[in-house]
């Protein structure tokens, strides 16, 4: 049997979708704006 699609690392989740990486883009603004307005908890991973 195959390994599992889905292998966590807490570091490599926050380098691809932590706030600083979407701050740091235009878009990644937009999604952090669009959050905060739909009132999430969370903003980002």
């Amino acid at each position: 049997m195959p390994k599992r699609t889905y292998q966590p690392h807490k570091r490599q989740r926050k380098v691809e979708h932590g706030f600083m990486k979407r701050n740091n883009s235009k878009t990644g603004q937009k999604v952090l704006k669009r959050r905060r307005i739909k009132g999430r908890a969370r903003l980002t991973a």
